[in-house]
Protein backbone atom coordinates (compact mmCIF):
# COMPACT_ATOMS: atom_id res chain seq x y z
CA UNK A 1 0.00 0.00 0.00
CA UNK A 2 2.77 2.38 0.95
CA UNK A 3 4.63 1.69 -2.30
CA UNK A 4 1.56 2.48 -4.40
CA UNK A 5 1.04 5.80 -2.61
CA UNK A 6 4.73 6.59 -3.00
CA UNK A 7 4.60 5.95 -6.76
CA UNK A 8 1.47 8.14 -7.09
CA UNK A 9 3.25 10.81 -5.03
CA UNK A 10 6.27 10.78 -7.36
CA UNK A 11 4.07 10.95 -10.47
CA UNK A 12 2.18 13.90 -8.97
CA UNK A 13 5.45 15.67 -8.13
CA UNK A 14 6.78 15.28 -11.68
CA UNK A 15 3.43 16.32 -13.17
CA UNK A 16 3.28 19.36 -10.93
CA UNK A 17 6.78 20.40 -12.00
CA UNK A 18 5.87 19.96 -15.67
CA UNK A 19 2.58 21.90 -15.40
CA UNK A 20 4.24 24.80 -13.59
CA UNK A 21 6.98 24.99 -16.21
CA UNK A 22 4.40 25.03 -19.02
CA UNK A 23 2.57 28.06 -17.65
CA UNK A 24 3.25 31.60 -18.74
CA UNK A 25 4.87 33.90 -16.21
CA UNK A 26 2.35 36.44 -14.93
CA UNK A 27 4.22 37.86 -11.98
CA UNK A 28 6.67 40.69 -11.73
CA UNK A 29 9.31 38.62 -9.96
CA UNK A 30 12.94 39.68 -10.47
CA UNK A 31 11.84 42.77 -12.39
CA UNK A 32 10.48 40.81 -15.34
CA UNK A 33 7.11 41.90 -16.58
CA UNK A 34 4.36 39.47 -17.38
CA UNK A 35 1.28 39.73 -19.46
CA UNK A 36 -1.56 41.94 -18.34
CA UNK A 37 -4.22 39.25 -18.22
CA UNK A 38 -7.01 41.30 -16.69
CA UNK A 39 -7.17 44.99 -17.42
CA UNK A 40 -10.06 45.73 -15.06
CA UNK A 41 -9.07 43.40 -12.22
CA UNK A 42 -5.81 42.27 -10.71
CA UNK A 43 -6.74 38.62 -11.12
CA UNK A 44 -6.40 36.81 -14.41
CA UNK A 45 -8.97 34.34 -15.69
CA UNK A 46 -8.53 30.75 -14.49
CA UNK A 47 -7.06 28.62 -17.23
CA UNK A 48 -7.09 24.87 -17.63
CA UNK A 49 -3.40 24.74 -16.67
CA UNK A 50 -4.12 26.73 -13.52
CA UNK A 51 -6.91 24.39 -12.49
CA UNK A 52 -4.73 21.36 -13.24
CA UNK A 53 -1.96 22.88 -11.14
CA UNK A 54 -4.32 23.18 -8.17
CA UNK A 55 -5.50 19.60 -8.65
CA UNK A 56 -1.94 18.23 -8.72
CA UNK A 57 -0.95 20.38 -5.74
CA UNK A 58 -3.88 19.13 -3.64
CA UNK A 59 -3.10 15.53 -4.63
CA UNK A 60 0.58 16.05 -3.75
CA UNK A 61 -0.30 17.41 -0.30
CA UNK A 62 -2.78 14.58 0.37
CA UNK A 63 -0.24 11.90 -0.58
CA UNK A 64 2.43 13.64 1.54
CA UNK A 65 0.19 13.58 4.61
CA UNK A 66 -0.83 9.96 3.91
CA UNK A 67 2.81 8.85 3.64
CA UNK A 68 3.62 10.66 6.89
CA UNK A 69 0.76 8.92 8.70
CA UNK A 70 1.82 5.51 7.33
CA UNK A 71 5.43 6.07 8.35
CA UNK A 72 4.36 7.05 11.86
CA UNK A 73 2.15 3.97 12.15
CA UNK A 74 4.99 1.68 11.02
CA UNK A 75 7.45 3.07 13.54
CA UNK A 76 5.74 1.11 16.38
CA UNK A 77 6.43 3.76 19.02
CA UNK A 78 10.17 3.25 18.86
CA UNK A 79 12.73 5.96 18.78
CA UNK A 80 16.17 6.11 17.28
CA UNK A 81 17.45 7.06 20.72
CA UNK A 82 16.19 3.71 22.07
CA UNK A 83 18.50 1.89 19.68
CA UNK A 84 21.62 3.62 20.99
CA UNK A 85 23.63 1.63 23.52
CA UNK A 86 25.87 3.13 26.18
CA UNK A 87 28.68 0.62 25.63
CA UNK A 88 30.49 0.32 22.31
CA UNK A 89 30.60 -3.12 20.79
CA UNK A 90 33.69 -5.02 21.94
CA UNK A 91 35.58 -6.94 19.29
CA UNK A 92 37.73 -9.81 20.60
CA UNK A 93 41.18 -10.01 19.03
CA UNK A 94 43.49 -12.94 19.77
CA UNK A 95 46.59 -12.11 21.81
CA UNK A 96 49.92 -12.60 20.04
CA UNK A 97 51.72 -15.82 20.94
CA UNK A 98 54.83 -15.62 23.10
CA UNK A 99 58.05 -16.57 21.25
CA UNK A 100 59.44 -19.99 21.98
CA UNK A 101 62.63 -20.31 24.07
CA UNK A 102 64.63 -21.45 21.03
CA UNK A 103 63.77 -18.20 19.23
CA UNK A 104 65.56 -16.17 21.92
CA UNK A 105 68.94 -17.95 21.48
CA UNK A 106 71.54 -16.71 18.99
CA UNK A 107 71.84 -18.69 15.78
CA UNK A 108 73.82 -21.93 15.93
CA UNK A 109 77.35 -21.88 14.50
CA UNK A 110 77.87 -23.16 11.01
CA UNK A 111 80.55 -25.74 10.36
CA UNK A 112 83.74 -25.58 12.52
CA UNK A 113 83.16 -22.08 13.88
CA UNK A 114 83.55 -21.83 17.66
CA UNK A 115 80.61 -20.89 19.85
CA UNK A 116 82.47 -17.99 21.41
CA UNK A 117 84.30 -15.63 19.08
CA UNK A 118 88.08 -15.59 19.58
CA UNK A 119 89.68 -12.30 20.53
CA UNK A 120 93.08 -11.67 18.93
CA UNK A 121 95.74 -10.68 21.44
Amino acid sequence: MENVILIVHLILALSLIGIVLLQRSEGGGLGMGGGGGGVMSGRAAATALGKLTWLFAIGFIVTSITLTILAAANSENTSVVDRITDQPEVVETPAPEAPAADDLLPPAPVGDAPLVPQVAE
